[in-house]
This record gives structure tokens, sequence and C-alpha cells, in this order.
């Protein structure tokens, strides 16, 4: 028997002013995309926005439906469009604003499981890291270098 240790290593910031301003920017307008989710049932809104490396922005939001698995969330909707319009554009970083409207959300909210293996498929694409910055409403921002760093071991085309 052999036994494996992965770990992971993320950055933490106190403000969104202590990140660099193309960031800023990102977060800026991932928090835009939030205010236009439509999420009547959880009342859980989630904004993302990425850079892909021509400089377009490209912005999705969670989208509910009463049939509950029939939604989607604001990462997928934003990395499905940047794939559908920009095929061959590498997505450089994206950022995720994401809480609830009956409580603060305070704390870092990090992709879904279905988003972290979505997000993956396309960093495995691009054979290029992908940045995450993501935050609650307020307060820290939490950052990973690459998408492989909040889903190790990843699945992917190889075990096809």
């Amino acid at each position: 028997m052999k036994k494996i240790k992965i770990e992971t290593t993320f950055d933490v910031y106190d403000s969104v002013e202590d990140l660099a301003i193309p960031v800023q920017k990102l977060l800026k307008k991932a928090t835009e995309a939030r205010e236009k989710a439509y999420a009547p049932y959880s009342q859980f809104l989630v904004g993302a926005a990425l850079e892909l490396e021509n400089g377009k922005i490209i912005s999705g939001n969670n989208q509910e439906n009463a049939s509950y698995p029939s939604g989607l969330c604001a990462e997928r909707t934003a990395i499905y469009y940047a794939g559908s319009e920009f095929p061959n554009q590498k997505i450089l970083r994206m950022a995720i604003v994401a809480g609830s409207t009956k409580n603060p959300t305070i704390k870092p909210i990090p992709p879904c499981g279905a988003c972290r293996q979505a997000l993956s498929e396309y960093e495995v694409k691009q054979n290029t890291a992908m940045e995450l910055y993501f935050m609650g409403t307020s307060g820290q921002i939490a950052f990973s270098k690459s998408v492989e760093n909040i889903l190790p071991w990843v699945f992917d085309k190889s075990v096809l």
C-alpha cells in the first residue's frame, strides 16, 4: 500500500482593493452579473466573469428553474458561452461573487463540484492554468492559481 498526500494552497485577500486593477474590474463584472441572476427559489445569487486571452470579458449568472436540475450555475453559464463564441481563446482568469439575499455572505464561496469539473475540462483543453478568484458578497477574496488546485486528481479525457 502507498499513501498519496494532496495539498492545495490559496491566497486570501482581505479586500478587493488589495488585488490588481484587472482583477478588481473582473470582480466588479461578476458582481454586476450576480445582480441579474434568476434565483427565485434559493435566493442565492451568483455572478461569474472570465477574461479571455484576447481581452474579452464574458459574464454569467445562475439561472434557476422550478425543475431544480434544469437550472445552471453562473460559472458554467459563462464558460459555456465563452466556449461557444470564442472556442480557440484561452481563459486566463475567472472571478466569482456569490451569496444569499437573506443573510450576509462574508466568506469566500468556491465553485460547486459540477462547476469545478466543467472548469477543469476547459483548463485541460487549453493546457494552461486558469486563475480563480472567489468571494461572498463582501469580505475576503480567495485566489487559486489553477482549477487543478481546487479539484486535484482531475477526471479528464485521458481516462476515457
